[in-house]
């Protein structure tokens, strides 16, 4: 069995333990291997033992895989800031984006996203430790941007993304009550059901504060690779 195959079942084993530790279950956090700078044949089989859902940071590298791996139903998501121009491709090829923080991106993504495909589920970015280096709206930002955005016709707002600063332990915590907070700004708050806000070192943290999606990369893959291509 390759190694990264083993490591997920390790994962997907802590992930269960961790849920059990905070009275939650398993089934309520989705694993999302990030496989940027991974070769399709590695997604590819990872998904034959089971796994669905990958998440990509680089558009060209994410829509070559996407071409190679057409035949498999994968479950693709774009984890990182939305750039202007990325937004058709984006619309027409994913079935999640994190990492949206204007209302401006989300307008593209709705009108680019043909009413043949389902709605695409959106989470917002929150620079929750306002980190001048990162995306993301700020918290004041937040509830307009819920009120606004979870009316456009050809999108699901599902929640929160957050990359908190290192040896955060608050960030968490944080992205959870303003989670809870906009809730009644939505105008479908049976949408409102994900934070998207674990990784590798901090699993346990984040299922703690209530994490529906982890998205797992190094500890997955191991070592991160050179980008397969610009």
């Amino acid at each position: 069995m390759t190694d990264f195959i083993q490591q997920r079942q390790q994962i997907l084993t802590q992930i269960a333990t961790l849920c059990i530790q905070h009275e939650r279950t398993a089934d309520t956090v989705q694993l999302l291997a990030v496989s940027k700078t991974q070769p399709a044949d590695s997604i590819r089989q990872l998904f034959v033992a089971g796994q669905q859902a990958f998440g990509e940071n680089y558009l060209q590298e994410a829509l070559q895989k996407q071409a190679e791996l057409a035949d498999l139903p994968i479950e693709w998501h774009f984890i990182g800031q939305v750039q202007r121009n990325k937004t058709r491709d984006l619309a027409a090829n994913f079935a999640w984006v994190h990492g949206v923080d204007r209302l401006l991106i989300a307008e593209r993504l709705s009108a680019q996203r043909t009413p043949e495909q389902p709605a695409l589920n959106i989470c917002l970015q929150v620079n929750i430790d306002d980190e001048a280096t990162k995306a993301g709206c700020t918290p004041a930002e937040l509830p307009a941007l819920v009120a606004a955005i979870s009316q456009l016709p050809q999108l699901r707002l599902r929640g929160l993304m957050v990359i908190p600063a290192e040896q955060n332990s608050d960030a968490f915590a944080k992205t959870a009550a303003l989670f809870i907070g906009v809730h009644h700004v939505h105008a479908h708050p049976e949408d409102w059901d994900t934070l998207s806000i674990g990784m590798s070192a901090d699993l346990s943290e984040a299922i703690a504060e209530g994490a529906t999606i982890v998205r797992v990369g190094t500890a997955l893959f191991g070592a991160r690779r050179s980008r397969l291509m610009p």
